[in-house]
Protein backbone atom coordinates (compact mmCIF):
# COMPACT_ATOMS: atom_id res chain seq x y z
CA UNK A 1 0.00 0.00 0.00
CA UNK A 2 1.60 3.28 -0.85
CA UNK A 3 2.01 6.09 1.55
CA UNK A 4 -0.42 8.21 0.30
CA UNK A 5 -3.24 5.65 1.29
CA UNK A 6 -1.45 5.27 5.07
CA UNK A 7 -2.09 9.10 5.47
CA UNK A 8 -5.21 8.88 4.04
CA UNK A 9 -6.62 6.01 6.27
CA UNK A 10 -4.71 8.12 8.92
CA UNK A 11 -6.80 11.15 8.17
CA UNK A 12 -10.15 9.35 7.95
CA UNK A 13 -9.11 7.34 11.17
CA UNK A 14 -8.68 11.31 13.09
CA UNK A 15 -12.16 12.68 11.75
CA UNK A 16 -13.65 9.37 13.05
CA UNK A 17 -12.30 10.58 17.04
CA UNK A 18 -12.95 13.69 16.12
CA UNK A 19 -16.62 13.02 15.58
CA UNK A 20 -17.09 10.70 18.66
CA UNK A 21 -15.28 13.54 20.80
CA UNK A 22 -18.54 16.17 19.71
CA UNK A 23 -20.44 13.35 21.52
CA UNK A 24 -19.22 15.14 24.64
CA UNK A 25 -18.24 18.46 23.93
CA UNK A 26 -17.88 21.00 20.83
CA UNK A 27 -14.14 22.48 20.54
CA UNK A 28 -13.78 25.04 18.41
CA UNK A 29 -11.76 24.56 14.85
CA UNK A 30 -8.29 24.49 14.83
CA UNK A 31 -6.22 27.02 12.83
CA UNK A 32 -5.45 26.04 9.21
CA UNK A 33 -1.64 26.09 10.19
CA UNK A 34 -2.20 23.83 12.85
CA UNK A 35 -4.22 21.54 10.10
CA UNK A 36 -1.06 22.14 8.15
CA UNK A 37 1.13 20.87 11.32
CA UNK A 38 -1.05 17.84 11.38
CA UNK A 39 -1.34 16.52 7.92
CA UNK A 40 2.65 16.62 8.08
CA UNK A 41 2.99 14.48 11.00
CA UNK A 42 0.12 12.36 9.69
CA UNK A 43 2.34 11.68 6.49
CA UNK A 44 5.33 10.93 8.63
CA UNK A 45 3.45 8.37 10.61
CA UNK A 46 2.27 6.54 7.19
CA UNK A 47 6.06 6.59 6.24
CA UNK A 48 6.59 4.96 9.35
CA UNK A 49 3.82 2.42 9.30
CA UNK A 50 4.86 1.33 5.63
CA UNK A 51 8.42 1.10 6.49
CA UNK A 52 7.27 -1.21 9.65
CA UNK A 53 5.35 -3.60 7.24
CA UNK A 54 7.60 -3.48 4.92
CA UNK A 55 11.22 -4.15 6.37
CA UNK A 56 10.29 -5.55 10.38
CA UNK A 57 12.35 -8.80 10.84
CA UNK A 58 8.96 -9.81 11.31
CA UNK A 59 5.92 -9.75 9.66
CA UNK A 60 3.84 -7.42 12.02
CA UNK A 61 -0.06 -7.42 12.74
CA UNK A 62 -1.25 -4.67 11.44
CA UNK A 63 -3.94 -4.17 13.95
CA UNK A 64 -1.38 -4.85 16.92
CA UNK A 65 0.50 -2.11 15.52
CA UNK A 66 -2.50 0.59 15.01
CA UNK A 67 -3.46 -0.36 18.96
CA UNK A 68 0.20 0.25 19.94
CA UNK A 69 0.56 3.74 18.29
CA UNK A 70 -3.28 4.26 19.78
CA UNK A 71 -2.06 3.60 23.45
CA UNK A 72 1.35 5.21 22.57
CA UNK A 73 -0.19 8.72 21.89
CA UNK A 74 -3.01 8.47 24.61
CA UNK A 75 0.22 7.35 27.16
CA UNK A 76 1.62 10.60 26.07
CA UNK A 77 -1.41 12.50 27.26
CA UNK A 78 -1.74 11.34 31.23
CA UNK A 79 -2.08 8.30 33.13
CA UNK A 80 -5.59 8.02 32.94
CA UNK A 81 -6.21 8.21 29.19
CA UNK A 82 -6.47 5.07 27.42
CA UNK A 83 -7.59 2.93 24.61
CA UNK A 84 -10.07 0.35 25.32
CA UNK A 85 -10.56 -2.72 23.45
CA UNK A 86 -13.79 -4.11 22.33
CA UNK A 87 -13.24 -6.91 25.36
CA UNK A 88 -11.84 -4.09 27.87
CA UNK A 89 -14.99 -1.93 27.23
CA UNK A 90 -17.05 -4.95 28.22
CA UNK A 91 -15.06 -5.94 30.98
CA UNK A 92 -15.06 -2.07 32.11
CA UNK A 93 -19.25 -1.92 31.17
CA UNK A 94 -19.60 -5.15 33.61
CA UNK A 95 -17.29 -3.52 36.84
CA UNK A 96 -19.32 -0.41 36.55
CA UNK A 97 -22.88 -2.52 36.08
CA UNK A 98 -21.63 -4.61 39.54
CA UNK A 99 -22.31 -7.78 38.09
CA UNK A 100 -21.24 -10.56 36.10
CA UNK A 101 -20.39 -14.19 36.18
CA UNK A 102 -17.88 -15.02 37.95
CA UNK A 103 -16.35 -16.84 41.58
CA UNK A 104 -16.66 -14.19 44.09
CA UNK A 105 -13.21 -13.45 45.28
CA UNK A 106 -11.52 -10.57 46.10
CA UNK A 107 -7.70 -11.21 44.52
CA UNK A 108 -4.63 -9.48 44.00
CA UNK A 109 -0.71 -10.88 42.49
CA UNK A 110 1.88 -12.41 44.82
CA UNK A 111 5.26 -13.35 43.32
CA UNK A 112 3.73 -14.98 40.78
CA UNK A 113 0.75 -16.13 41.39
CA UNK A 114 -2.44 -15.29 42.60
CA UNK A 115 -3.19 -14.79 46.25
CA UNK A 116 -6.84 -14.22 47.57
CA UNK A 117 -7.69 -11.54 49.38
CA UNK A 118 -11.05 -12.27 50.54
CA UNK A 119 -14.12 -14.26 48.97
CA UNK A 120 -17.14 -12.28 48.73
CA UNK A 121 -19.80 -13.77 51.14
CA UNK A 122 -22.40 -16.11 49.49
CA UNK A 123 -20.51 -16.28 46.48
CA UNK A 124 -19.66 -19.93 44.78
CA UNK A 125 -15.89 -19.10 45.96
CA UNK A 126 -17.14 -19.00 49.53
CA UNK A 127 -19.54 -21.78 49.81
CA UNK A 128 -16.32 -23.76 48.03
CA UNK A 129 -14.23 -23.10 51.15
CA UNK A 130 -11.46 -20.79 49.55
CA UNK A 131 -9.49 -18.70 52.43
CA UNK A 132 -8.02 -15.36 52.39
CA UNK A 133 -4.79 -15.93 51.80
CA UNK A 134 -5.03 -18.78 50.12
CA UNK A 135 -2.36 -19.02 46.70
CA UNK A 136 -3.75 -19.99 43.51
CA UNK A 137 -0.69 -21.68 41.15
CA UNK A 138 -3.28 -23.53 38.28
CA UNK A 139 -6.39 -22.88 36.68
CA UNK A 140 -7.92 -25.68 35.42
CA UNK A 141 -4.67 -27.46 35.26
CA UNK A 142 -2.89 -24.47 33.62
CA UNK A 143 0.01 -22.52 35.34
CA UNK A 144 -0.68 -18.91 36.14
CA UNK A 145 2.70 -18.52 35.99
CA UNK A 146 3.48 -15.79 33.61
CA UNK A 147 -0.11 -14.31 33.58
CA UNK A 148 -1.18 -10.95 34.55
CA UNK A 149 -3.32 -10.47 37.41
CA UNK A 150 -6.04 -9.34 34.62
CA UNK A 151 -5.48 -12.38 32.46
CA UNK A 152 -6.21 -14.40 35.38
CA UNK A 153 -8.91 -12.99 36.74
CA UNK A 154 -10.63 -13.10 32.82
CA UNK A 155 -10.07 -17.28 32.47
CA UNK A 156 -11.52 -16.90 36.19
CA UNK A 157 -14.87 -15.36 34.92
CA UNK A 158 -17.22 -17.00 32.35
CA UNK A 159 -20.26 -18.15 31.66
CA UNK A 160 -22.56 -18.78 34.62
CA UNK A 161 -22.80 -22.53 35.55
CA UNK A 162 -19.71 -23.32 34.36
CA UNK A 163 -17.04 -25.40 36.11
CA UNK A 164 -13.35 -24.35 36.93
CA UNK A 165 -10.95 -26.04 39.03
CA UNK A 166 -8.68 -23.87 41.14
CA UNK A 167 -5.12 -25.47 42.64
CA UNK A 168 -4.83 -23.92 45.93
CA UNK A 169 -1.68 -23.91 47.87
CA UNK A 170 -2.85 -22.44 52.32
CA UNK A 171 -1.04 -22.05 54.86
CA UNK A 172 -0.33 -24.86 57.28
CA UNK A 173 -0.94 -27.64 54.29
CA UNK A 174 2.25 -29.35 52.74
CA UNK A 175 0.87 -29.44 49.34
CA UNK A 176 -1.30 -28.16 47.03
CA UNK A 177 -4.88 -29.11 46.54
CA UNK A 178 -7.87 -28.67 43.98
CA UNK A 179 -11.32 -26.52 44.11
CA UNK A 180 -13.78 -27.57 41.97
CA UNK A 181 -15.78 -24.09 41.84
CA UNK A 182 -19.06 -23.98 39.52
CA UNK A 183 -19.46 -19.91 38.54
CA UNK A 184 -22.13 -18.21 39.38
CA UNK A 185 -23.41 -14.85 39.03
CA UNK A 186 -21.75 -12.36 41.17
CA UNK A 187 -23.36 -8.70 42.86
CA UNK A 188 -20.75 -6.81 44.24
CA UNK A 189 -22.14 -4.79 46.82
CA UNK A 190 -20.41 -1.18 46.77
CA UNK A 191 -21.96 -1.02 50.08
CA UNK A 192 -21.44 -2.72 53.41
CA UNK A 193 -22.44 -1.63 56.40
CA UNK A 194 -23.17 -2.48 60.37
CA UNK A 195 -23.62 -0.87 63.66
CA UNK A 196 -21.42 -0.05 66.12
CA UNK A 197 -22.08 -0.21 69.64
CA UNK A 198 -25.83 0.49 70.20
CA UNK A 199 -25.29 4.29 69.00
CA UNK A 200 -23.62 4.73 65.64
CA UNK A 201 -24.26 3.34 62.19
CA UNK A 202 -20.82 2.37 60.12
CA UNK A 203 -21.16 2.18 56.24
CA UNK A 204 -18.43 1.63 54.56
CA UNK A 205 -18.21 2.51 50.26
CA UNK A 206 -15.54 0.55 48.74
CA UNK A 207 -16.62 1.51 45.11
CA UNK A 208 -18.92 3.54 42.97
CA UNK A 209 -20.99 1.67 40.58
CA UNK A 210 -24.42 1.86 39.33
CA UNK A 211 -26.19 0.40 43.12
CA UNK A 212 -23.97 2.74 45.15
CA UNK A 213 -26.58 4.80 45.99
CA UNK A 214 -29.32 2.64 45.91
CA UNK A 215 -27.75 0.71 48.54
CA UNK A 216 -26.53 3.44 50.62
CA UNK A 217 -29.93 4.76 51.09
CA UNK A 218 -30.62 1.01 51.93
CA UNK A 219 -27.80 0.40 54.68
CA UNK A 220 -29.24 3.95 56.11
CA UNK A 221 -32.78 3.36 56.51
CA UNK A 222 -32.13 -0.32 58.16
CA UNK A 223 -29.56 1.29 60.63
CA UNK A 224 -31.95 3.98 61.30
CA UNK A 225 -34.68 1.23 61.94
CA UNK A 226 -32.26 -0.87 64.38
CA UNK A 227 -30.90 2.42 66.77
CA UNK A 228 -33.74 4.29 66.70
CA UNK A 229 -33.19 7.75 69.00
CA UNK A 230 -30.09 6.16 70.45
CA UNK A 231 -28.48 7.36 66.77
CA UNK A 232 -25.52 9.31 67.52
CA UNK A 233 -24.26 9.84 63.97
CA UNK A 234 -22.43 8.04 61.36
CA UNK A 235 -19.12 7.22 59.89
CA UNK A 236 -18.59 6.80 56.04
CA UNK A 237 -15.62 4.73 55.24
CA UNK A 238 -14.46 5.82 52.08
CA UNK A 239 -10.86 4.48 52.70
CA UNK A 240 -9.31 2.75 49.70
CA UNK A 241 -12.13 3.48 47.98
CA UNK A 242 -10.69 4.13 44.22
CA UNK A 243 -13.69 5.85 42.60
CA UNK A 244 -15.66 5.03 39.98
CA UNK A 245 -18.92 6.75 38.23
CA UNK A 246 -18.87 10.46 38.87
CA UNK A 247 -23.00 10.55 38.82
CA UNK A 248 -22.87 8.22 42.05
CA UNK A 249 -20.59 10.01 43.63
CA UNK A 250 -22.81 13.33 42.88
CA UNK A 251 -25.83 11.61 43.99
CA UNK A 252 -23.88 10.05 46.93
CA UNK A 253 -23.41 13.32 47.82
CA UNK A 254 -26.17 14.38 47.83
CA UNK A 255 -27.99 11.93 50.14
CA UNK A 256 -26.08 14.15 52.89
CA UNK A 257 -27.12 17.84 51.74
CA UNK A 258 -29.76 19.65 51.12
CA UNK A 259 -28.50 22.22 48.95
CA UNK A 260 -25.48 24.04 47.13
CA UNK A 261 -22.74 23.05 45.04
CA UNK A 262 -21.48 19.52 45.00
CA UNK A 263 -19.10 19.58 42.38
CA UNK A 264 -17.48 21.85 39.16
CA UNK A 265 -16.35 20.39 36.01
CA UNK A 266 -14.19 22.41 33.78
CA UNK A 267 -12.77 21.69 30.58
CA UNK A 268 -10.45 23.44 28.12
CA UNK A 269 -13.13 25.99 27.10
CA UNK A 270 -15.00 27.79 29.55
CA UNK A 271 -18.34 26.78 28.26
CA UNK A 272 -17.63 22.92 28.92
CA UNK A 273 -18.13 24.31 32.58
CA UNK A 274 -21.16 22.29 34.56
CA UNK A 275 -21.66 22.52 38.01
CA UNK A 276 -24.19 19.85 40.20
CA UNK A 277 -26.27 20.81 42.77
CA UNK A 278 -28.01 19.16 45.95
CA UNK A 279 -31.49 18.70 45.78
CA UNK A 280 -33.75 18.72 49.44
CA UNK A 281 -33.63 16.11 51.41
CA UNK A 282 -30.61 14.55 53.78
CA UNK A 283 -31.29 10.48 54.08
CA UNK A 284 -29.57 11.11 57.48
CA UNK A 285 -32.02 13.57 59.03
CA UNK A 286 -29.25 15.72 59.95
CA UNK A 287 -27.68 13.56 62.45
CA UNK A 288 -23.38 14.00 62.79
CA UNK A 289 -21.06 12.53 60.01
CA UNK A 290 -17.33 11.36 60.08
CA UNK A 291 -15.79 10.80 56.70
CA UNK A 292 -12.83 8.65 56.60
CA UNK A 293 -10.19 8.84 54.15
CA UNK A 294 -6.75 7.77 53.43
CA UNK A 295 -4.17 7.88 50.26
CA UNK A 296 -6.21 5.07 48.51
CA UNK A 297 -9.18 7.38 48.84
CA UNK A 298 -9.58 8.85 44.94
CA UNK A 299 -11.63 10.35 42.23
CA UNK A 300 -15.16 10.03 43.35
CA UNK A 301 -14.16 9.27 46.84
CA UNK A 302 -12.46 12.57 47.19
CA UNK A 303 -15.30 14.51 45.29
CA UNK A 304 -17.89 13.32 48.06
CA UNK A 305 -15.30 13.99 51.00
CA UNK A 306 -14.74 17.77 49.56
CA UNK A 307 -18.55 18.38 48.95
CA UNK A 308 -19.09 17.48 52.90
CA UNK A 309 -15.90 19.28 53.74
CA UNK A 310 -16.50 22.59 52.28
CA UNK A 311 -20.54 22.49 53.57
CA UNK A 312 -18.95 21.77 57.01
CA UNK A 313 -21.22 18.53 56.63
CA UNK A 314 -19.04 15.76 57.89
CA UNK A 315 -15.84 15.97 59.67
CA UNK A 316 -13.14 14.23 57.66
CA UNK A 317 -10.73 12.44 59.53
CA UNK A 318 -7.81 9.95 58.39
CA UNK A 319 -4.70 11.28 56.01
CA UNK A 320 -4.40 12.86 52.90
CA UNK A 321 -6.32 11.77 49.95
CA UNK A 322 -5.00 10.14 46.31
CA UNK A 323 -5.29 13.54 44.60
CA UNK A 324 -7.13 12.42 41.27
CA UNK A 325 -9.10 15.59 40.20
CA UNK A 326 -9.46 14.84 36.62
CA UNK A 327 -12.92 13.56 34.71
CA UNK A 328 -12.46 10.76 31.99
CA UNK A 329 -15.40 10.23 29.55
CA UNK A 330 -15.80 7.10 27.84
CA UNK A 331 -15.95 7.62 23.84
CA UNK A 332 -17.47 4.69 22.39
CA UNK A 333 -16.17 3.99 19.31
CA UNK A 334 -18.83 1.20 17.74
CA UNK A 335 -17.54 -2.15 17.16
CA UNK A 336 -14.27 -0.99 17.71
CA UNK A 337 -13.83 -0.66 21.43
CA UNK A 338 -13.59 3.17 23.41
CA UNK A 339 -11.63 5.83 24.04
CA UNK A 340 -11.28 6.65 27.94
CA UNK A 341 -9.98 10.35 27.77
CA UNK A 342 -9.68 12.98 30.50
CA UNK A 343 -11.62 15.78 29.45
CA UNK A 344 -11.87 18.09 32.77
CA UNK A 345 -10.86 18.63 35.71
CA UNK A 346 -13.24 18.97 38.52
CA UNK A 347 -13.40 21.51 42.00
CA UNK A 348 -15.39 21.09 45.16
CA UNK A 349 -17.90 23.27 45.63
CA UNK A 350 -15.35 26.05 47.03
CA UNK A 351 -13.54 26.06 43.75
CA UNK A 352 -10.61 23.84 45.15
CA UNK A 353 -9.12 21.73 42.56
CA UNK A 354 -7.15 18.58 44.58
CA UNK A 355 -5.11 17.22 41.29
CA UNK A 356 -2.23 16.49 42.64
CA UNK A 357 -2.64 17.86 45.93
CA UNK A 358 -5.68 15.44 47.24
CA UNK A 359 -7.85 16.27 50.33
CA UNK A 360 -6.29 17.44 53.45
CA UNK A 361 -8.36 15.60 56.56
CA UNK A 362 -9.79 18.35 59.16
CA UNK A 363 -8.00 16.07 61.87
CA UNK A 364 -5.33 14.17 60.67
CA UNK A 365 -5.22 10.42 61.88
CA UNK A 366 -2.23 7.75 61.18
CA UNK A 367 -2.62 4.09 60.64
CA UNK A 368 0.42 1.97 62.96
CA UNK A 369 2.24 0.66 60.36
CA UNK A 370 3.21 -2.96 61.12
CA UNK A 371 6.72 -3.81 61.08
CA UNK A 372 6.94 -5.97 57.97
CA UNK A 373 4.83 -2.73 56.15
CA UNK A 374 7.27 0.00 57.70
CA UNK A 375 10.14 -1.39 55.55
CA UNK A 376 7.66 -1.31 52.13
CA UNK A 377 6.38 2.00 53.70
CA UNK A 378 7.20 3.58 49.94
CA UNK A 379 4.47 1.08 48.43
CA UNK A 380 1.84 2.29 50.49
CA UNK A 381 2.55 6.28 50.45
CA UNK A 382 1.96 6.90 46.54
CA UNK A 383 -0.44 9.64 45.34
CA UNK A 384 -1.36 11.09 42.11
CA UNK A 385 1.47 13.66 41.87
CA UNK A 386 3.46 10.26 41.77
CA UNK A 387 2.23 9.12 38.94
CA UNK A 388 4.29 9.95 35.70
CA UNK A 389 2.99 12.43 32.67
CA UNK A 390 -0.10 13.26 35.89
CA UNK A 391 -1.56 16.52 35.07
CA UNK A 392 -0.23 19.45 37.08
CA UNK A 393 -2.22 21.21 39.77
CA UNK A 394 -3.57 24.44 38.50
CA UNK A 395 -1.87 26.44 40.44
CA UNK A 396 1.74 24.81 40.37
CA UNK A 397 0.85 24.83 36.62
CA UNK A 398 0.84 28.83 37.06
CA UNK A 399 3.77 28.96 39.26
CA UNK A 400 6.15 27.13 36.96
CA UNK A 401 5.39 28.74 33.68
CA UNK A 402 5.97 31.82 36.08
CA UNK A 403 9.67 30.66 36.99
CA UNK A 404 10.27 29.72 33.50
CA UNK A 405 8.87 32.86 31.71
CA UNK A 406 11.34 34.90 33.98
CA UNK A 407 14.42 32.85 33.56
CA UNK A 408 13.59 33.11 29.72
CA UNK A 409 13.22 37.60 30.28
CA UNK A 410 16.46 37.43 32.46
CA UNK A 411 19.42 35.95 30.05
CA UNK A 412 21.81 34.90 32.98
CA UNK A 413 25.42 36.81 32.74
CA UNK A 414 27.85 33.91 32.08
CA UNK A 415 25.38 32.82 28.82
CA UNK A 416 24.74 29.13 30.45
CA UNK A 417 21.21 27.90 31.48
CA UNK A 418 19.89 28.05 34.29
CA UNK A 419 17.16 24.89 35.59
CA UNK A 420 14.13 25.86 36.49
CA UNK A 421 13.17 24.94 40.14
CA UNK A 422 10.82 22.33 40.51
CA UNK A 423 7.62 23.53 41.73
CA UNK A 424 6.82 20.81 44.71
CA UNK A 425 3.69 18.87 44.21
CA UNK A 426 2.32 16.26 46.78
CA UNK A 427 -0.66 13.85 47.36
CA UNK A 428 -1.70 10.71 48.79
CA UNK A 429 -0.28 8.93 51.84
CA UNK A 430 -0.92 5.68 53.82
CA UNK A 431 -3.46 3.36 52.51
CA UNK A 432 -3.17 0.36 55.12
CA UNK A 433 -6.04 -0.26 57.12
CA UNK A 434 -6.17 -2.97 59.64
CA UNK A 435 -8.29 -5.72 59.05
CA UNK A 436 -8.94 -6.07 63.37
CA UNK A 437 -11.47 -3.33 64.44
CA UNK A 438 -9.18 -3.06 67.66
CA UNK A 439 -6.20 -2.20 65.97
CA UNK A 440 -7.89 0.46 63.58
CA UNK A 441 -6.96 3.96 64.58
CA UNK A 442 -8.63 5.84 62.58
CA UNK A 443 -12.30 3.73 62.96
CA UNK A 444 -11.94 3.98 66.42
CA UNK A 445 -11.24 8.21 66.81
CA UNK A 446 -14.49 8.07 64.79
CA UNK A 447 -16.04 6.80 67.07
CA UNK A 448 -15.07 8.74 69.92
CA UNK A 449 -16.00 12.04 67.74
CA UNK A 450 -19.21 10.75 67.75
CA UNK A 451 -19.60 10.05 70.86
CA UNK A 452 -18.26 13.28 72.21
CA UNK A 453 -15.42 11.56 73.98
CA UNK A 454 -13.16 13.50 71.74
CA UNK A 455 -13.95 17.10 70.21
CA UNK A 456 -13.63 18.52 66.97
CA UNK A 457 -13.04 22.24 68.80
CA UNK A 458 -10.60 20.46 70.98
CA UNK A 459 -9.14 19.23 68.06
CA UNK A 460 -9.01 22.77 66.20
CA UNK A 461 -7.12 24.36 68.87
CA UNK A 462 -4.47 21.91 69.09
CA UNK A 463 -3.61 22.13 65.92
CA UNK A 464 -3.78 25.80 65.47
CA UNK A 465 -1.21 26.21 68.37
CA UNK A 466 1.27 23.11 66.53
CA UNK A 467 1.30 25.52 63.59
Amino acid sequence: MRKSEYTLWALLALAVLAAGSTVVSLAKSPPAATNSEIYRQLDLFGEVLERVRADYVEAPDDSKLIEAAINGMLNGLDPHSAYLTPKHFRDMQVQTRGEFGGLGIEVTMENGVVKVVAPIEDTPAARAGIMSGDLITHLDKEQISGLTLQEAVEKMRGPVNSPITLTLMRKGKDDPFDVKVVRDVIHINPVKYNVEGDDVGYVRVTTFNEQTTANLQKAVEDMKKQLGPKMKGYIVDLRNNPGGLLDQAISVSDAFLDKGAIVLTRGRNLEETQRSNARPGDITDGQKIVVLINGGSASASEIVAGALQDHHRATIVGTRSFGKGSVQTIIPLGSNGALRLTTARYYTPSGRSIQAKGIDPGIVVEEELPEDMKKKEDQVTRGEANLRGHLRAEDKEKADKEKKDNKDAEEPANGEDTPVAETEEESGSSSYVPQDKEKDTQLKYALDLLRGIKSVDTEAKKKAEAN
